[in-house]
């Protein structure tokens, strides 16, 4: 599923399946290769956790030469766990990284604009990138669990269609790197939040009861079954299998460092 590339000393993973179409450039960061010290080594993209801002641009600079694209063109998010969808111009290029964001409350970026590098935050929710190779066009969203239940994935598939006129079974999906299944425990109010929204045949395989009542979540597979009920092709959709929790030396984990950490990110920009 993922391709492990080193650039100019920058780590980061890549989607194979994206990366075949050749239409795109992706990535998803590690926390190494950057310049951030102490609890946000290295490689932290979050302004707002009180890092210095010199090492946080540093890190997008050194990320925007490693996957070669342009800093100064990225467009960032600005997250709250809504299902809102940006449609991004060429005037919102360098916002959220080189100029200030006059926007909030946007969980979901989408854009058919070559050029442009696309930017959202993770540090245990689940990344979703979209591709329509028909249309040109490329979608980048934050899918907490607020997010899976209200159907960020459909939603930004839609906002896609409104925009751009993709059609659901053309689109690439992948899933990025987040917490798995075995790591995300939930209680019971989270999980009856699930249990309304899935249908009763999807249960079992998104939620696992335990028996202090609290549940295990599957918000990979949660994703999925979201994409295929929206139209996606689930031989188009690429699910991954690494978690930010279990790998602590690698990625940045909400639920391992609550705020004593930096935050990842996801990238992807259409080829000019």
């Amino acid at each position: 599923i993922f391709i492990q590339r080193e650039e100019n000393g920058v780590p980061y993973l890549s989607f194979a399946a994206l990366e075949e179409t050749g239409l795109v450039v992706n990535g998803f960061s590690t926390r190494l290769g950057g310049a951030s010290k102490g609890k946000y080594a290295t490689m932290n993209f979050a302004w707002n956790k009180g890092d210095d801002p010199a090492d946080v641009l540093e890190n997008y600079t050194r990320m925007a030469k490693a996957l070669g694209v342009d800093r100064d063109r990225m467009v960032a998010s600005q997250q709250t766990h809504t299902t809102n969808v940006r449609l991004v111009t060429e005037e919102d290029a360098g916002k959220g990284v080189v100029r200030e964001r006059d926007y909030t409350d946007v969980d979901g970026l989408i854009t058919d604009i070559p050029g442009i590098t696309l930017v959202t935050f993770f540090a245990d929710c689940v990344p979703l990138y979209f591709l329509d190779p028909v249309h040109r066009a490329i979608g980048l969203s934050h899918s907490g669990w607020r997010g899976t239940v209200k159907g960020m994935g459909r939603v930004t598939a839609e906002a896609m269609r409104d925009a751009f006129g993709s059609r659901p079974e053309d689109l690439i999906a992948c899933i990025g790197p987040s917490i798995c299944a075995d790591c995300y425990e939930v209680g019971p109010e989270v999980a009856e939040e699930f249990a309304q929204a899935f249908s009763q045949t999807c249960h079992s395989a998104i939620l696992e009861k335990k028996p202090d009542g609290k549940y295990q979540l599957d918000l990979w597979r949660a994703n999925q079954i979201v994409l295929e009920e929206a139209g996606l092709k689930p031989e188009n959709t690429s699910v991954t299998n690494i978690c930010t929790h279990c790998n602590p030396d690698l990625l940045f984990s909400h639920r391992r460092s609550a705020e004593r950490r930096g935050n990842l990110c996801a990238f992807l920009c259409l080829k000019p």
